[in-house]
């Protein structure tokens, strides 16, 4: 289970991001980027932020801690902006928050330098979980005390959108041509050989468990939120095998394998 505190104070809104997430200060003195269940993307933006989160930590990748946060949504009575009183008054009860990590500056391919190896573990990790946000345009990842962390990962498993047609879309090929790190000639196949066999049903379990009850009840075609998780799980371990050959777009990076 993911560490729970209370909101104490809401500092601002970060308008980077189309959620519009907020920073936030916690009853542990912890300062966070907040994500909100009544933000327009709703609940599931914030399981695949989990799922994706506490996988990427068990496989060694750098993300900033996730922590849940109880809001009161009379917070929202003093917010003179209206779109953010709206969003803490839809908000009330639990929701995400990410470590704050302070005078992190957005990644650059033109300004940074990332080895093939751990270029090769970032893209197939995104691979493995369908991430459509981590292109140039947009890398989703920051430069913090000299390493590279990943961050914001709500456009992920698509097929979670989709229920019946979700092994059909877990199945596709994923396309990295667009992808941040795909001129750092990312080693796939070396980060395939490593972390696809720590892909098992056991850390599934165990990464699926952290998501809230609450953020899982009411799915049509699922009587319980553990079935839900199971299916969570199901499509992640299927990838983790073959994902490595799916990935289009770097090919020429790859020794045209």
């Amino acid at each position: 289970m993911l560490k729970e505190v209370t909101v104490t104070r809401y500092i601002t809104p970060l308008r980077e991001g189309g959620s519009l997430p907020g920073l936030v200060e916690a009853d542990d003195l912890g300062t966070y980027v907040m994500k909100f269940t009544g933000a327009g993307q709703g609940r599931k933006t914030l399981v695949a932020e989990v799922v994706c989160g506490e996988l990427a930590r068990r496989l060694g990748l750098r993300v900033p801690g996730l922590v849940t946060i109880h809001l009161d949504p009379v917070l929202g009575l003093g917010e003179p902006d209206q779109e953010v009183q709206e969003l803490l008054k839809a908000s009330g009860g639990r929701n995400l928050g990410m470590d704050f990590l302070s005078r992190a500056i957005g990644f650059d391919p033109l300004a940074f330098e990332v080895g093939s190896q751990e270029a090769g573990r970032i893209v197939w990790f995104d691979a493995l979980v369908g991430n459509v946000d981590r292109s140039w345009r947009n890398p989703n990842l920051l430069m913090w005390h000299g390493d590279l962390w990943l961050i914001d990962h709500g456009a992920t498993m698509i097929w979670h959108h989709n229920w019946p047609g979700a092994e059909a879309s877990a199945a596709r090929p994923y396309d990295a041509s667009d992808h941040a790190l795909a001129p750092f000639a990312p080693d796939v196949a070396g980060a395939a050989a490593e972390l696809a066999p720590l892909v098992t049903e056991e850390l599934l379990t165990e990464v699926t468990a952290a998501i809230p009850d609450e953020w899982l009840t009411g799915e049509a075609g699922f009587d319980t939120p553990d079935a839900l998780r199971r299916a969570y799980a199901r499509p992640l371990l299927a990838r983790a095998a073959v994902i490595h050959e799916r990935i289009r777009g770097i090919e020429t990076l790859q020794g045209g394998k």
